[in-house]
């Protein structure tokens, strides 16, 4: 299948399926007529590293995702680790990104707007937090 065709399937972009090609992800064979062609696999694999991405998986998990995917061999244990240190990422970050909206929340909170120059938004900006650099 060409890389046009793959694209309108598995609803990436032409240039992001030819971006993982040229990182190993995925790889299309070269025709005569120097078109990439695709097959099943890759196309079930380019699905896979769409669901992988919209988990969050950075593209070097996607890849281990892939491989262990891949490898009959496979220890579940070592996916299973996988996906709970990303589970750990994403806890971690919804902690910052929660401690980030109540800092906001209160410099909005506490800033009285209209036409006066004073802001306590930018007053706020303006000083060092606690674990800021």
């Amino acid at each position: 299948m060409k890389i046009g065709e793959v694209a309108k399937l598995t609803g990436l972009s032409v240039k992001r399926i030819r971006y993982y090609h040229d990182i190993g992800l995925v790889l299309g064979l070269r025709g005569d007529n120097g078109y990439r062609e695709y097959s099943q696999s890759s196309i079930e694999a380019l699905l896979f590293i769409q669901h992988c991405r919209t988990l969050g998986f950075a593209l070097e998990e996607c890849k281990t995702l892939l491989e262990l995917q891949n490898n009959s061999d496979r220890n579940a244990a070592d996916v299973k680790a996988l996906a709970m240190h990303h589970l750990q990422d994403i806890e971690t970050r919804i902690t910052q990104l929660s401690n980030l909206r109540e800092q906001l929340a209160q410099l909005i909170h506490d800033c009285q707007g209209g036409e006066q120059p004073n802001c306590a938004i930018l007053t706020g900006l303006s000083q060092k937090q606690n674990g800021a650099g």
